[in-house]
């Protein structure tokens, strides 16, 4: 293959790799749009709402050391067709879930998507670093985050817009309708979610016939003996994984809730009597040809939550080039402590002040991963690859702590809640300037 072949074939390869980044951060946090409906649909408890969350993540632990075997037998192209099938039957599983109203279907279709995304993160990453030259490899990684953080910042629209626009009914309210009633009322409520997630199937289904046909290169990695061993005893690199363990853990956990937040502090109405707030709503709402009349609540909250997402992907820009000019582990403290900054201030207030200091959080969550995730590498040499499939199970955070942190909502309330993700970006603010001090 010529070099002018090579470099046409990895262009195409690194526009679909990129397609992938930004569609597994809509779906992930497409998830967390859920989690408002599925707290009113099932009647759950928070703790009982986040174990979306909790079957979501823990693939990441469970799928992420066999995913790097499978890769290692079939090849990384066969293995990105599998994750996306896999993805795409997990997005089939929602449509008998939401007919049959059974939470533990919808579980194991949130586990099985999850199962799918876990194997593209494993094979993504080192391909889109091996897409060109060693040079720019960095440049190309940051860009597909960058897409990712994209699509982190679209799915609370998407979800504000169609998967919390309508009313759900209480058990009280569904005991007095009538059979015809109760039955045009549970397919209605069907099809809201069925609908956008038959539509991501089959855009999945999509990539994977695209897949089929894009030309990756071929990469055969020496794995080293014993490497595991060595990385347990590694300290710093376990600093790092409990790093990101944390980082993902509060990043979910204050993303999942923001509405429930929200509406612990009955900030619709008073966004509602906010001429300014409506505004910001409508126009975002316009872009997709809707407006808001006041009477949904969890949507006009919900649609603010772009702003907690689309903080981060404005971060990783700035992120990027502080990094440049200074420690990357600097860098990493200073964020972390500006996110415990926030936090402190938003439950130590009310109203909007409240409301935008937390959504204020995902502008210093930005740079979090990526920076502890190239952090607990380095130095590392051959043992990379098995540090970050180590990394990647680390993940689980995002199943655990979000539990954790709907647990202590049920028993003591938000404000006090909120104290668990005090103490992890307390924790990465330490592991920064740990990090920090070395490299000096």
């Amino acid at each position: 293959m010529s070099t002018t072949t090579a470099n046409k074939s990895y262009k195409s390869a690194f526009i679909f790799l990129t397609i992938l980044f930004f569609l597994w951060g809509f779906i992930t946090v497409l998830v967390d749009s859920l989690v408002p409906r599925l707290k009113d649909v099932f009647e759950l408890s928070y703790a009982k709402t986040v174990l979306v969350q909790f079957a979501f993540f823990l693939a990441f632990f469970v799928f992420s050391l066999p995913a790097g075997y499978i890769l290692s037998k079939i090849g990384y192209k066969k293995g990105i067709i599998l994750g996306l099938v896999t993805m795409a039957v997990g997005c089939l599983l929602f449509y008998p879930a939401s007919s049959s109203r059974m939470f533990s279907v919808f579980l194991i279709g949130y586990f099985t998507l999850a199962g799918g995304i876990t194997i593209l993160q494993v094979a993504a990453n080192p391909y889109v670093a091996l897409l060109g030259s060693e040079e720019g490899a960095s440049s190309r990684l940051n860009l597909s985050q960058a897409f990712n953080s994209l699509g982190t910042t679209i799915a609370p629209i998407i979800g504000a817009l169609f998967l919390l626009s309508d009313s759900v009914k209480t058990s009280e309210e569904i005991a007095i309708l009538s059979d015809l009633e109760k039955k045009n009322y549970y397919i209605s409520e069907a099809a809201t979610v069925q609908k956008p997630f038959l539509l991501i199937a089959a855009f999945i289904g999509f990539l994977a016939l695209v897949f089929f046909f894009v030309k990756l290169p071929k990469v055969i990695e020496k794995t080293p003996v014993g490497g595991y061993a060595k990385l347990l005893k590694n300290k710093l690199m376990l600093m790092g994984a409990l790093g990101i363990f944390v980082y993902v853990g509060a990043e979910v956990a204050i993303g999942s809730f923001l509405v429930n937040y929200f509406m612990d502090m009955k900030l619709a109405a008073v966004v509602a009597d906010n001429e300014t707030m409506m505004s910001i709503a409508n126009t975002i709402a316009n872009l997709f040809n809707k407006t808001f009349s006041g009477k949904d609540p969890k949507s006009l909250l919900g649609v603010f939550v772009v702003f907690y997402w689309g903080g981060a992907m404005i971060g990783r820009f700035i992120g990027a080039y502080l990094t440049k000019i200074l420690s990357p582990g600097k860098v990493l403290a200073i964020f972390a402590s500006l996110a415990t900054l926030m936090i402190v201030i938003s439950i130590s207030t009310s109203g909007l002040v409240s409301m935008w200091s937390i959504l204020a959080v995902g502008l210093f969550n930005s740079i979090m991963f990526p920076t502890i995730f190239t952090l607990s590498l380095e130095g590392l040499g051959d043992l990379k690859a098995q540090a970050s499939g180590l990394l990647c199970m680390a993940i689980v955070g995002g199943a655990v702590i979000p539990f954790i942190f709907g647990s202590l909502i049920d028993s003591v309330g938000f404000k006090l809640a909120f104290i668990l993700t005090l103490i992890c970006y307390a924790y990465i603010a330490f592991y920064g300037q740990t990090k920090k001090h070395l490299k000096a």
